[in-house]
């Protein structure tokens, strides 16, 4: 990947893209834009094509090819019309996806339903802070709170990846066979397979965000 500079808008990673907008446009024209791009890679993808291949055959830039696939520029109605007809597709598919309600979970502060988890002990407390199903997925967040020494410290085992933030406290963390002090302000991620969880509560009270991805399968 190509470094960026000073006066491109985009910002990269493996993960997604972002990018700066003027307060004043439209949150509604960056998802039609962000769905066009989509699509658009989508198709290229499809008919095994580069961006430069793409660009020849529909007749604009490579640059603006790019920056079309990137979200970073809004494409006018004779830029569509081409896309379409290069990739041999009606205009509209262009823009699947721009209309659909995309999921979320907000739980305002202390709201979130006490549960209990296998393996709960007097002073572990474990509050929901939202369950969110998504098409390959199911995430699962809670607000762990640590207020007092156990005589035990359950270990526990569940399919998929967990990731855990500590807020406050310190304690020393148990995955498979390693050992990690965790204090505020560290994370940890882990294989949720391999039997994981607190085996010494250092200071008192802990409070810890852990995040559950739970695969296909447990959807």
């Amino acid at each position: 990947m190509a470094p960026l500079d000073d006066h491109d808008p985009l910002l990269r990673n493996k993960s997604g893209t972002a990018r700066d907008r003027d307060p004043a446009e439209p949150v509604e024209e960056l998802e039609i834009e962000a769905a066009i791009g989509h699509n658009v890679r989508l198709l290229r993808l499809q008919q095994g094509l580069t961006v430069a291949e793409t660009a020849a055959r529909i007749g604009i830039s490579k640059a603006m090819m790019s920056k079309i696939e990137n979200a970073q520029t809004s494409c006018s109605l004779s830029t569509l019309a081409l896309l379409a007809k290069g990739f041999d597709v009606p205009v509209t598919s262009l823009f699947r996806g721009a209309d659909v309600e995309r999921p979320a979970a907000f739980v305002k502060a202390g709201t979130g339903a006490a549960i209990v988890r296998n393996g709960t002990r007097e002073g572990h407390e474990y509050q929901l802070l939202g369950s969110l199903r998504g098409e390959h997925k199911r995430l699962e967040c809670l607000h762990v709170t640590l207020s007092e020494k156990s005589q035990t410290y359950p270990l526990f085992q569940h399919p998929g990846t967990e990731f855990i933030y500590m807020l406050e406290g310190v304690m020393d963390y148990s995955h498979s066979r390693s050992v990690y002090r965790l204090h505020p302000g560290d994370s940890l991620q882990i294989d949720g397979e391999g039997a994981h969880g607190p085996i010494d509560l250092v200071s008192l009270p802990i409070r810890f965000l852990s995040v559950i991805a739970f695969p296909d399968s447990q959807v």
